[in-house]
């Protein structure tokens, strides 16, 4: 791809026609994704104040430039307010986020806090310290929104690390959950959003690259090397060269769910399954019955119908279980061909075969 042919032209503008129009597909593809995360989860809505969190790595540069783009077609109105943490780490280059919001003309806060010396204080030399450092930023974040009247906070997270995540807790705590798209925080005050969820990293990535954001690099800590995230990632890098396309539906099945097909008894309630089973016969039996009027008088003592008006039939069936004799009631419009579902009406003194049941 052609490179920068003079300093007062940004990369895109050198750009030839051809790989313009990549870029121009590629930017509509990123926008179409974050649009369409936003109305399935509905993470905007009219009248919203988003703080927009930005670190100064891909992500969240690009989430701020696809929601600003977002912002200015949108159908309702959405304040936007960009927030960075300076954590105080060695070597933070403090001047990059504000000189770049200063251009853009976007209103900014950077919230200043030592995290940093907390988290090596707490955390033993040669341990990864994302976990805590993470915690302590999403805290004071969560606190900052609330003050400056923010009612959603938005977060950089793509599809791949949703994915990671998900084999994360699978792999190293034994649980079958990820990032959701949209959360609602633990004190209830914060309603999270990700509108990156359906955006690839390797589109993030070039779109970054190509938009020349000022990214600052997250090693100044010096502890990303050997992350298990990492080792996740490796994983599948791997497996998407082998089969194009398995991320993509690792991440739909996530929004794709069968409890009945997992072993969560809080999910589904297997125990019941007996009970379930008993019951569906009476649906078996019931369609059974093709009776008019006349001939609804002569059925046995477990089954009652009688006619309502012409080719209405209405059905009561007793049906013995271990815990007792329950009455079910289903209706027919075409003489007994086809029958709404039973459902339990409770037991009527009906008196035996013959007797008008009990409505």
């Amino acid at each position: 791809m052609p490179q920068t042919t003079s300093e007062s032209l940004t990369l895109i503008e050198s750009l030839d026609q051809k790989h313009r129009n990549e870029f121009n597909k590629l930017h509509k593809r990123i926008r179409r994704n974050v649009g369409k995360a936003i109305e399935d989860y509905q993470m905007i809505e009219d009248g919203d104040k988003v703080m927009v969190c930005l670190s100064g790595g891909k992500d969240s540069y690009a989430m701020l430039d696809i929601l600003l783009s977002l912002q200015k077609s949108a159908p309702i109105h959405f304040d936007i307010v960009a927030v960075n943490m300076d954590q105080k780490q060695p070597g933070f280059p403090e001047h990059i986020l504000p000189a770049y919001l200063d251009k853009l003309g976007v209103n900014y806060h950077i919230i200043e806090k030592d995290t940093y010396s907390v988290v090596k204080e707490k955390v033993p030399e040669g341990k990864t310290t994302c976990a805590l450092c993470s915690r302590l930023r999403r805290g004071s974040l969560y606190g900052y929104a609330e003050s400056i009247g923010a009612n959603k906070i938005a977060l950089g997270h793509h599809r791949d690390d949703i994915v990671e995540t998900l084999f994360l807790n699978m792999f190293y705590g034994a649980k079958l959950k990820s990032m959701p798209p949209k959360l609602l925080s633990d004190d209830k005050k914060n309603v999270v959003i990700r509108p990156l969820a359906y955006c690839k990293e390797t589109d993030i990535a070039e779109y970054a690259r190509l938009k020349e954001f000022p990214i600052i690099p997250c090693n100044l800590c010096g502890s990303q090397e050997n992350l298990q995230r990492q080792n996740i990632k490796k994983m599948l890098i791997d497996w998407e060269k082998e089969q194009p396309g398995r991320s993509e539906n690792i991440f739909r099945s996530i929004a794709n769910i069968a409890p009945s097909q997992l072993a969560d008894t809080e999910l589904f309630d297997f125990k019941s399954l007996q009970q379930q089973q008993q019951r569906s016969h009476l649906g078996e039996r019931l369609p059974l019955f093709n009776l008019d009027a006349a001939e609804a008088q002569e059925v046995d003592d477990d089954t009652i119908i009688e006619t309502a008006t012409k080719g209405h039939l209405i059905a009561y069936m007793r049906v013995q279980y271990e815990t007792g004799l329950e009455l079910y009631r289903s209706e027919s419009e075409d003489y007994g061909h086809t029958w709404e579902n039973p459902i339990p009406c409770g037991l009527p003194n009906t008196g035996g075969s013959g007797t008008k049941p009990f409505i």
